[in-house]
């Protein structure tokens, strides 16, 4: 079997880590892990300059008709550059469920305007009461003629304070099955009523705490139909559900390599040549090639055009679990050391490997929880009927 990329996918590659390498400074990665903020407005606005925001997009929508290969790569070298893209991301997930779900004015108005990074947008999915059980969703919008007024609040509306829309889930229909009485929005951020509160998570992200009082949107931004938001949400799903985490464990990997070759134990010997920390970094680097293997099937079969959707669910959930457990052993090899941050004193491979270990609790929820994944995985890959806990 050969598993080379075709040229034309490399040639790519090396134009993006290129890029990269001249836009992604220290400087746009100390910004990002001071402030929490995973976007950067200069390199979104670059990128989108290069058409990289829509190079998988037809050439009718303004794209550059990349390959899922190609996309693929881009989003492998962005992650393994360091890159703060969690705007692109949201941008690209909420860009392609409006070209899906979205009514003619929003193809025509919002779309361009995401794919040229003149714009940003939040999820506004979670709720305080809720946790991942999105559907239990009780923020309540209430149809007022031609408008609607929505109530309510919501957690971990990450960028919240950098968009211009929130890709909101409200309850529209609180008597028949909650899976059922949903409808999604597309709500400009400055309309009134709406407020932001900053969260500063473990992982060092800063994500949001939304609240919605009386807050009047034109039908026109509702995406779907009415109690139709839960179709809406899988398509969305779709487009969030990846293994773009590869890249992250590669450099936490390289990181640890870099510090262990250089370290010294009490004796004067390079740690590296530790059995015990060379077992741990082979167990990271096996990892990480499955990771980048099952990620690369995923892209492969949405170049075949098929829907790799128990695929690519395949592909996050092994990466996210390998990334916590890879995290976990290697700031072990680092000791005391290794629980100092970026920036104190005397840390170990300069606080990254800590701050790694504590972002990546949280990519097991990101897309779908592992639980979920398994349930996926379970039902629709291998056909095991469904567990009494998930009807």
């Amino acid at each position: 079997m050969d598993f080379s990329l075709p040229p034309e996918v490399e040639a790519f590659r090396a134009e993006v880590r290129a890029f990269l390498a001249e836009h992604v400074t220290d400087e746009v990665i100390e910004r990002a892990h001071a402030t929490g903020t995973m976007h950067d407005w200069g390199l979104h606005r670059q990128m989108a300059a290069e058409g990289w925001l829509s190079a998988g997009w037809p050439a009718e929508f303004g794209g550059q008709g990349r390959s899922p290969l190609e996309m693929n790569a881009l989003t492998e070298e962005m992650y393994l550059s360091g890159a703060p893209v969690d705007g692109l991301g949201v941008a690209s997930l909420v860009a392609h469920t409006l070209l899906i779900d979205g009514t003619d004015w929003q193809k025509r108005t919002v779309i361009p305007r995401i794919l040229s990074g003149e714009v940003m947008c939040c999820l506004g999915y979670s709720e305080p009461d809720a946790g991942s059980d999105v559907a239990a969703c009780a923020t309540r919008a209430v149809r007022d003629g031609d408008e609607w007024v929505i109530n309510g609040q919501k957690m971990f509306t990450t960028l919240a304070h950098e968009a211009h829309y929130v890709f909101l889930l409200t309850r529209t229909n609180p008597d028949v099955a909650k899976h059922e009485g949903l409808t999604m929005f597309l709500v400009p951020m400055d309309t009134p009523g709406i407020e932001i509160t900053p969260v500063h998570t473990m992982g060092g992200e800063r994500t949001n705490i939304t609240f919605y009082t009386d807050v009047r949107v034109d039908d026109r931004h509702r995406v779907g139909e009415v109690d139709g938001g839960w179709k809406v949400m899988m398509t969305a799903l779709v487009f969030e559900r990846n293994s773009a985490w590869y890249g992250e464990c590669v450099r936490l990997l390289d990181t640890a390599v870099a510090w262990a070759t250089s370290a010294r134990d009490a004796d004067g010997r390079r740690l590296i040549d530790d059995p015990l920390v060379r077992e741990r970094l082979a167990r990271a680097a096996v990892g990480n090639e499955v990771a980048n293997l099952l990620g690369w099937r995923a892209a492969w079969m949405a170049a075949e055009g098929q829907l790799p959707g128990v695929e690519g669910t395949m592909a996050k959930l092994f990466t996210t679990e390998h990334y916590q457990q890879a995290a976990d052993d290697l700031i072990d090899i680092l000791g005391p050391e290794g629980l100092r941050r970026h920036g104190e004193p005397g840390a170990a491979a300069d606080g990254w490997v800590e701050a790694t270990y504590r972002h990546c609790q949280v990519t097991t929820i990101y897309g779908g929880t592992s639980e979920v994944c398994r349930g996926i995985i379970a039902e629709r890959g291998l056909g095991l009927p469904r567990s009494r806990s998930s009807r």
